[in-house]
């Protein structure tokens, strides 16, 4: 039938090719119009131009989580297992930008570790945008490089579960794989080969202008020298009227502190006659109305040395009455 795998195709890790797509997104695309009318009948030799009519990369998307042709080409190639020679061919195309990628993303489902790090590293050079279809429908655009990031380190791409890689270090230690030499590494190695081999009039050059820098820093130093030396004389000048000015200052203190002194004796003496002053007035303002009472008592008769008198005039006080003598 026409969504059984190819009867002489191998397992991959254990199991058929296909299942490396979980079991809802297989559903998915084979009953999607996609992998009924286009896929139908091809072979190892047709997909390639399938592919190149590619113009989008992704998974699902949608509500109903529709398959995008870039998926349902990815289930074809997983059906009918191609050669490792024309998945190759697939991942150094030039031209095609989606076959390279669509090469690179079977590769990385069925291909060995090392087969995975060898082939799919070159492509970090790669940086030719690529539209890629989200979940809801939209597109972004991305780089080619940016994809092959993701199918190095991520675990899911497209809606499918990457297989378990092994880290790079772990294969370079086994032997398996040697270290990673980046591109620009030769351009770093061209620039240190020009710098080593400069001229000699170059060298020449540097080595003056080093012997005229240090000149010149022994003539900063002299002149420095001698700054502070007129420095220090002019401080020592400075300090000799400071100590003048300073014992002019100490006498005008001494004189104001002298002058504060009379004062404060001239204020105390002032204030203590303030007092004497106030209690004088206080007693006499105190022995008034003693005065005035007994001159008081002494009119109305009311201290009369006779008994009887002082009761009748204090009757007659109160009466308004003359007092009796």
């Amino acid at each position: 039938m026409a969504n059984r795998t190819d009867p002489l195709a191998k397992n991959i890790r254990g199991t058929n090719p296909q299942n490396l797509v979980e079991t809802i997104v297989r559903n998915k695309i084979r009953d999607h119009t996609f992998w009924k009318e286009q896929c139908f009948g091809l072979t190892a030799e047709t997909l390639v131009d399938k592919a190149m009519e590619l113009d989008h990369v992704g998974g699902t998307f949608g509500g109903n989580r529709k398959p995008t042709p870039f998926l349902c080409l990815v289930l074809k190639m997983l059906q009918i297992q191609p050669e490792k020679e024309i998945v190759v061919e697939f991942i150094k195309n030039d031209d095609y930008k989606y076959v390279r990628v669509l090469g690179a993303f079977y590769l990385r489902l069925t291909g060995s570790d090392v087969d995975v790090y060898r082939y799919l590293e070159p492509l970090y050079n790669d940086y030719r945008k690529v539209r890629q279809k989200l979940s809801d429908g939209r597109f972004e655009l991305r780089h080619v490089d940016e994809v092959v990031e993701e199918l190095l380190t991520k675990d899911y791409s497209c809606d499918i579960a990457m297989p378990r890689l092994k880290k790079r270090c772990t294969l370079e230690q086994s032997g398996a794989l040697e270290p990673r030499k980046s591109v620009l590494e030769d351009d770093f190695e061209e620039e240190e080969e020009k710098e080593e081999t400069g001229s000699e009039d170059e060298k020449v050059t540097e080595r003056e202008r080093d012997m005229d820098r240090r000149r010149d820093s022994h003539r900063h130093r002299d002149r420095d020298y001698d700054m502070d030396r007129d420095y220090d004389r002019e401080r020592g000048r400075g300090r000799d009227r400071d100590h003048h000015y300073r014992g002019r200052d100490r006498e005008r203190e001494r004189d104001r502190d002298r002058e504060g002194d009379r004062r404060d004796r001239a204020r105390r003496r002032s204030t203590s006659r303030d007092r004497k002053r106030r209690e004088t007035d206080d007693d006499r303002d105190r022995e008034e109305p003693k005065k005035k009472k007994e001159k008081k008592m002494k009119d109305d008769g009311t201290d009369h040395p006779d008994p009887e008198i002082a009761e009748a005039n204090r009757l007659r006080a109160s009466l308004g009455l003359k007092p009796l003598r």
